[in-house]
């Protein structure tokens, strides 16, 4: 993982610091809720929305099952198409890989497109390291790297920052890299596209290497595929005569014909585009190879593992798996939307960050061990994820993996304890009359341990005056009442718990 994410806190401490931001809060809430509500409509045009998802389910889970197969197959395919593949265990075996393979061309610098796998691994800061600078070139990616910044969006990573903002960074730090922003810059959004093209143009046209993901590997031809919104990527792609594409061993599919299922909900799902403006596919070098001159002359594809083979042998977690790196279900998050992307301590931020980050890195460090609690469970990200990724089962699993650990005594003691309780009965019945013979000494809050945190934000609530029990055995032993006669036949009244106040819970 990118050292830059090393050392943050755990998502409660991050979180309660995030949530004090107002600008932040009013920045994320003003986008996600913007991109959701496209989203919606785009997706409201397809009256097959639910067998699209279904078949991008299905399709994800056999390859999953297979995937040892496909990714021989594409490996073949890849390379008879003239590339070269690589396996990478880990994030140092694919910095490694990368850098070697940039020093083997004598160049010091590369020029990006946005990588969800580059940023896991922390592949700008080990080039840097090895002496190579890398450019990011995506819009949102460029304003993250111009501010010394840490993306906090899967799809706008500079979701966190306003017009203004991005304005004064550019103003601030693009002659830093050699050209300086326009004078008289204002923040208008057409004014700092053109700034920022005006910036990348040069590098676009000098840089020899190039590196990049894929949103998609088709096994049956060794084609990769990458879907972007801006053009940066198409210039990536095929101007620099050394293509590098780092890629999660999960995001192949074995056929074209499955991916027309995934080109069909991804940019609704992610851009609320229909389809994105920009899909560049490559084979390898191409018929004519080198010689023809149209695209790199080298191709290279880094496989990268990272927890990923740990995380298919997990009948549960596996499903995160699936991913497509939409981000609807961030769009829809009410914790993402008051927390923000920073607080995971992650390049995975949201739900799927809560569930993909801990079984990529382990439950080992308090920051990971937090993640799975960075929900409120309601669901609907599930409701929204294009390839059905039950991410409240797996929530829910991890906890119960973090539960397991050491270090957490004392909840498996009262859990064991409560076991044992709800299993005697005539236990649980002296324990509620306890209970409510005691009430008038109960604290209204915990002020100390780890329970106190419960009622930093409630008060516990009061108890009913008797148990449930006490008060059924007590009506269910009185005689009905005799029906009065009023000439109409009336059903018998069934008896009704209290109402006071202290009853309710």
């Amino acid at each position: 993982m990118s050292s830059a994410y090393l050392g943050m806190p755990a998502f409660p401490q991050a979180a309660k610091a995030a949530t004090q931001d107002a600008r932040l809060r009013a920045n994320l809430r003003r986008a996600t809720h913007t991109i959701r509500d496209k989203r919606a409509r785009a997706v409201g045009e397809l009256d097959d929305w639910a067998a699209l998802r279904e078949a991008g389910r299905r399709i994800k889970d056999q390859t999953l099952r297979h995937l040892d197969v496909y990714l021989l197959q594409l490996e073949e395919r890849v390379t008879s198409a003239g590339g070269t593949v690589h396996w990478a265990a880990d994030a140092a075996e694919a910095n490694r890989i990368v850098a070697e393979l940039v020093r083997a061309t004598g160049e010091s610098e590369v020029v990006k497109v946005k990588s969800m796998a580059t940023q896991e691994i922390g592949l700008n800061e080990a080039l840097a390291e090895a002496g190579v600078t890398a450019y990011e070139t995506d819009l949102a990616e460029l304003i993250v790297q111009l501010g010394d910044d840490l993306p906090s969006h899967i799809l706008v990573p500079a979701i966190h920052r306003n017009r203004g903002e991005i304005r004064d960074i550019f103003v601030e730090r693009m002659a830093r890299w050699g050209r300086p922003a326009p004078e008289g810059l204002t923040d208008r959004p057409a004014d700092l596209a053109e700034a920022a093209r005006l910036h990348l143009r040069e590098k676009f046209l000098r840089a020899k290497v190039a590196v990049s993901g894929a949103n998609f590997m088709i096994a049956e031809t060794g084609t990769l595929v990458v879907v972007e919104s801006e053009g940066n990527g198409r210039m990536c792609l095929t101007l620099p005569q050394t293509l590098i594409s780092v890629v999660g061993i999960e995001k192949v599919l074995p056929t074209w014909q499955d991916l027309e299922v995934f080109l069909q909900f991804l940019p609704r799902s992610s851009t609320a585009e229909r389809m994105n403006p920009y899909t560049t596919m490559w084979t390898g070098l191409g018929p004519g190879g080198a010689a023809d001159g149209d695209g790199p002359r080298a191709f290279h594809l880094v496989l990268l593992d990272n927890g990923r083979t740990d995380t298919l042998a997990d009948e549960i977690g596996r499903q995160v798996l699936r991913c497509i790196r939409c981000s609807a279900c961030l769009n829809v998050c009410p914790v993402y939307e008051r927390a923000g992307g920073h607080a995971y301590g992650s390049p995975y931020p949201g739900p799927i960050g809560a569930v993909l980050t801990p079984q990529l890195r382990g439950t080992g460090s308090e920051v990971d061990a937090s993640l799975p609690f960075a929900s409120s469970l309601c669901g609907a990200c599930y409701e929204v994820c294009p390839v059905a990724i039950d991410i409240p089962e797996v929530l829910v699993h991890l906890r119960e993996q973090v539960a397991a650990q050491p270090g957490h005594a004392a909840e498996r003691a009262a859990m064991r304890a409560a076991t044992w309780l709800f299993e005697h009965p005539a236990a649980l019945a002296a324990a509620e009359r306890t209970a409510s013979a005691t009430r008038a000494l109960h604290p209204r809050t915990l002020p100390l341990g780890p329970a106190g945190a419960w009622t930093q934000a409630r008060d516990l609530p009061r108890l009913p005056a008797e148990p449930f029990r006490t008060w059924w055995k007590r009506h269910r032993a009185e005689p009905p009442a005799a029906p009065q006669s009023t000439g109409t036949s009336q059903p018998p009244t069934t008896p009704q718990p209290p109402t006071t106040p202290e009853s309710t819970p």
